[in-house]
C-alpha cells in the first residue's frame, strides 16, 4: 500500500526514529564490512577533497565565491557515502542517539568509531597517495600543488583551540546533513540535503577529521616542509575530539532529549 504523503520528507520525529534504527544496525554490523565500507568513505571523501583543491586553484573569483563554489565540489565526498553507502566517522557520530536511548552498549558505539576511523584513515591515506603517483599535483603548472600545500599547511598551523572549535562546528554541519538525508526519500532530495550545509562548513573554515586525513598529507606529498608528522597528528586529535563532541552532543544528543527519552521515538 502506498504510504499517505510518500512525495513529502519525514517528519522529524520519524527522522528520529530512521537515525536510531540505523545507528542499531551499524552497531552491530560485523567487523569486516565495517570496516571496508570505512576505507570506502575515507576514500569518498579524499574524491571530494582533491575536486575542492582542484576547483578553488586560480580560481579568480574572489574569497567567498571561491570558498562557497569549492564547499559546493568538496560535497561530492558525502554525496558518495550517503547515495553510495559507506561508514563516515563524523556522520556515525549521530549513533550517539541509539546509545543514549539505550539502544546499544557503549562498548558497541566505541567498536564501531573504533573500526570506522581506522577504515576511514586508510582510505584517505591510501587516496592521498594515489592522487600524488597520479600526477594532478602537477597541474595548471604546479598550481594544484601549491593549493594542496597552503591548504595543509593552514591547517597544521592551527591553535589547539581553532583546531578543537572549528572540529565541532564542522561536524554539528555534517550531521546536520546527514540528519537532513534521512527527512529525504530520493536520492534528489538526499543531494539538495548534503550540498548546503557541507558547503557551508568548506566555506566557514571549519575542520572535519576524515578530510584532513587526506588534505594534510596530500600538501606533504605536493611538497610542503612545514608539514611534520606532529603537526599532523595534533591537528587530526583536536579536529578529531571537537567532531565527536559537534556530532555526538550538540545534535544527537540534543535531539534525543527532544525525541528520543521515554519511548519517544517508539
Amino acid at each position: 500500500m502506498t504510504e499517505p504523503n510518500s512525495v513529502d520528507a519525514y517528519a522529524p520525529r520519524q527522522i528520529a526514529q530512521r537515525v536510531e534504527t540505523a545507528g542499531i544496525a551499524k552497531a552491530n554490523l560485523a567487523t569486516m564490512p565495517t570496516l571496508v565500507l570505512g576505507v570506502l568513505a575515507g576514500a569518498f571523501i579524499a574524491l571530494g577533497a582533491v575536486l575542492y583543491e582542484v576547483v578553488i586553484t586560480n580560481s579568480g573569483l574572489g574569497f567567498g565565491p571561491e570558498r562557497l563554489l569549492g564547499g559546493m565540489a568538496f560535497s561530492l565526498g558525502l554525496i558518495l557515502v550517503i547515495v553510495g553507502g559507506a561508514e563516515l566517522f563524523t556522520g556515525n557520530n549521530l549513533i550517539v542517539f541509539a546509545w543514549s536511548d539505550g539502544k546499544i552498549t557503549a562498548g558497541a558505539l566505541l567498536r564501531n568509531w573504533a573500526l570506522v576511523y581506522l577504515g576511514n584513515f586508510v582510505g584517505a591515506s591510501a587516496l592521498s597517495v594515489a592522487v600524488h603517483l597520479s600526477g594532478i599535483h602537477g597541474f595548471a603548472d604546479g598550481a594544484v600543488a601549491a593549493t594542496a600545500m597552503r591548504v595543509a599547511e593552514a591547517k597544521v598551523a592551527l591553535a589547539p583551540m581553532e583546531a578543537f572549535v572549528r572540529g565541532v562546528l564542522c561536524n554539528v554541519l555534517v550531521c546536520l546533513a546527514v540528519w537532513l538525508c534521512f527527512a529525504a526519500r530520493s536520492v534528489v532530495s538526499k543531494i539538495f540535503a548534503i550540498i548546503f550545509p557541507v558547503s557551508a562548513f568548506v566555506a566557514l573554515g571549519f575542520e572535519h577529521s576524515v578530510a584532513n586525513m587526506y588534505l594534510i598529507p596530500a600538501g606533504w606529498f605536493a611538497g610542503s616542509e612545514l608539514i611534520t608528522l606532529s603537526g599532523y597528528g595534533a591537528n587530526l586529535f583536536m579536529v578529531t575530539i571537537g567532531n565527536i563532541v559537534g556530532g555526538g552532543l550538540l545534535v544527537a544528543m540534543v535531539y534525543w532529549l527532544v525525541y528520543g527519552k521515554d519511548g519517544k521515538t517508539g
